[in-house]
């Protein structure tokens, strides 16, 4: 085990401190999908019932009061659902930035070789060469597997919201 945490951290240092940046996205982000997904799962279909049972109890489904608390119902759960959807699309477009500023300063860092040692030490250009392609590459990995994470979150929530809409029929 602790081999596997010193080839993380060996990688993790190739990128310098961008790519510690990343790490620290990339553990936001997921922890804000899994969370999504937990509520998708396991908290909003009882939500769902409750919003049903409530519907069922009602003495009158059709009618202007009604559609204006269907409305309402179906609105505050539009809203539960897409909750931390914006920070997490903000955090998916923030990785690849981040991958092209690790491209930025490990070419800087290039530049820094060449200015003192000339091109004649290839050794440490290659570790500037490496400072910045190792972040682009994490930056898009994380920001395609977000998207396709994403694109399963929206796609769930408009089913579960369609899924209520109808079993909240009104008369």
């Amino acid at each position: 085990m602790t081999d596997a945490l010193w080839l993380l951290r060996d990688f993790l240092d190739s990128g310098g401190w961008v790519l510690w940046s990343i790490l620290a996205v990339t553990v936001l982000l997921w922890t804000l999908m899994i969370e999504r997904l937990w509520y998708l799962a396991r908290v909003f279909p009882q939500l769902s019932r409750d919003y049903q049972r409530a519907w069922q109890q009602r003495l009158q489904q059709g009618g202007a009061a009604a559609r204006h608390v269907r409305s309402a119902w179906l609105s505050r759960a539009q809203q539960q659902l897409q909750r931390n959807q914006p920070v997490i699309r903000v955090l998916i477009a923030l990785c690849p930035l981040l991958g092209l500023l690790g491209t930025v300063s490990g070419m800087i860092q290039v530049f820094d070789v060449m200015a003192l040692s000339g091109n004649g030490n290839p050794r440490a250009m290659a570790s500037g060469v490496s400072r910045a392609t190792v972040p682009t590459m994490a930056g898009m990995v994380i920001a395609i597997s977000g998207l396709f994470c994403l694109a399963r979150l929206d796609q769930q929530s408009r089913r579960a919201l369609q899924r209520l809409s109808d079993r909240l029929r009104h008369q």
